[in-house]
Parts: C-alpha cells; structure tokens; sequence
C-alpha cells in the first residue's frame, strides 16, 4: 500500500514494500534506526540539509509520527519502511528497494543492545540476533547500495559504532564483537571502493541517553557490571553526548566537505573532524584513527618485536 500526502510518499506498516520517489531526484539518504533517539536527530538534520529520505525503523507509529515532524519541502520527499533487521525476509526485500533506488548516502545507525552478562551465560538465538543487526545487517545494505554509487559517481556510507569497539567491553560480549567487526568492514570497504569516489566512515557517537543506557540501569550493576551500572547512572543524570554533534559530524561525512577522508573511525565527541581536510595527506598516509594491533615497540619495549 502506497500514500501519498502533502508530496511525501509514505510505506505501508507490513515490511518493505515497492515504493515511488516521485519526480524527484535529488540527493537521497537512508537511515536505519531513525525512530530512535539519535536516528531522529540525523532525520531531522539531512532533511534541514536539503535531502530527501527513507527512513528504516520496525516501530510504523514512530515513522509515521516522525515523518509528519518534516516541515513540508517543494524538492523534498521522505519514505518509510517497517523493517525488522533481524528478520532476512524482510532485509531481502529492503535491500531490493535499495538496488533499484540508489541512494547518495546510506547511514547504518539501527542496533540493538543485545544480551547483557557474562558472555558464556548469554542465549545464543541473542548472540545471533545481535550479530545479525548490529552487523551482518549494515554489511548487507552496504552491498546493495555499492553499485549503485559506482554508476553514479560516488557517494557515502556512515556506520554508527558503540563501545566496546575498540577496548573490551566485559558483560556486552555481542554488541561489542559486531562493533568491532564493523569497523574493520567499514575499513576495507573503504579501500575497495576508493576508486569510485565512495567515502566509508564509522562514528564513535559516545555515550548518549538512549534506551539502550536505560536497559543497562534496568539490568542492574550485578548482571552489567559497576562500571557500565555507574557510567549509565551518570550519562542518564547529567545528559551524556550530544545526538546533535553526532548529526552534524555525519552530515559532514556525508558532504563533499569531507572528500579525501574515508576508512576512518570518527569521534564525535573527542576529535576536531572539521578540520581534518586540512591535513588529507597526513590522513591518508598513515593509519591514524583506525584500529590496529599494538605492538611492544609502539610502547617503547624492546623484548617483544622481533
């Protein structure tokens, strides 16, 4: 079921269905996980920016609600699908719109928290069912729209990274695991597909006050652990980081502002990304902000390298 209000083409709430952009073809952008906290934010600031959207989110009262917080647009219009990333029916199906729409910029933002504790006490339907949204999922929409944006000429793909990415993270064993391995996804795609003028980035958002913090305060300090109980105490009492920084820095990612930086993991909260174009070579010359083994001698040992 197709409807159409306002010049704003909205899906029916029964998965992923075949839709119409209408006349317009301008830039286009989709964001997985946009009823959500931050995925509203990044609605909200690519709509601003001039983009036409398709939202992905399993929650259809949320998109529907969301979609009608868009100040209507005369070269603007935004889509939506119901979509499960855990279910593969419905991940076909999406990833089949995507082939045939080509969008300019694909922002995996969706993911779930996943089972909490000790890693050998977590169900393995959940482990699974992590992996496959927090991961697999992302990976799977990046290769639908690959091909797409070498005809076209370019484009960009932001993936949305959490902690435990880059440290171990005890008691979050299966969120942490698909972080991780998206950040070396999104590296090698990057390199893959260099050629083409298609930037791939990850984002390190930062703690933000989000449902997911809240199921960690739900959980309690024994299941979570004190410092993950004590940090979600503090995030949900003093705000955590900005959703709106972690906006503008994908808006950033996604512009021509970024050219020349790609395969990198970006921090929202720590690093001075708006400038970083000024220093391209050094960028993209050395391995500075991705992820790599630490070796004796970067610490200054001299009895473990041979």
């Amino acid at each position: 079921m197709l409807i159409l209000k306002n010049g704003r083409t909205t899906l029916s709430n029964f998965g992923p269905v075949l839709w119409s952009r209408n006349i317009i073809m301008g830039k286009l952008a989709v964001i997985t996980g946009a009823t959500g906290g931050l995925g509203r934010e990044l609605t909200l600031k690519f709509w601003d920016a001039g983009y036409s959207l398709f939202l992905v989110s399993r929650r259809a009262d949320k998109l529907d609600s969301l979609s009608r917080e868009l100040a209507d647009k005369a070269n603007q219009s935004v889509h939506y699908s119901t979509t499960d990333l855990s279910n593969l029916s419905q991940m076909s199906l999406l990833s089949d719109l995507l082939i045939k729409k080509q969008p300019n910029v694909l922002i995996n933002n969706a993911a779930i928290q996943g089972p909490i504790g000790p890693s050998w006490e977590n169900v393995v339907e959940e482990i699974q069912s992590t992996i496959q949204v927090n991961l697999l999922a992302p990976i799977e929409l990046c290769r639908a729209v690959v091909p797409g944006m070498i005809a076209n000429g370019g484009g960009a793909i932001i993936n949305i990274s959490g902690g435990g990415a880059t440290a171990p993270r005890a008691n979050f064993t299966s969120y942490a695991t698909a972080k991780a391995g998206l950040i070396r996804y999104s590296e090698t795609l990057a390199e893959e597909t260099a050629a083409y003028n298609i930037k791939v980035n990850c984002i390190a958002p930062g703690a933000m006050k989000t449902d997911m913090l809240g199921e960690i305060l739900k959980c309690g300090a024994k299941v979570a652990g004190e410092r993950e109980f004590s940090m979600a105490n503090k995030v949900y009492a003093e705000g955590g980081a900005s959703m709106e920084s972690v906006a503008e820095l994908a808006l950033f990612l996604a512009s021509e502002k970024s050219n020349g930086v790609s395969g990198k993991l970006v921090s929202a909260v720590w690093d001075d990304w708006a400038h970083w174009t000024e220093h391209l070579d050094e960028l993209s010359s050395s391995d500075v902000y991705t992820l790599r083994r630490i070796t004796g001698r970067d610490r200054g040992f001299t009895w473990g390298d041979k």
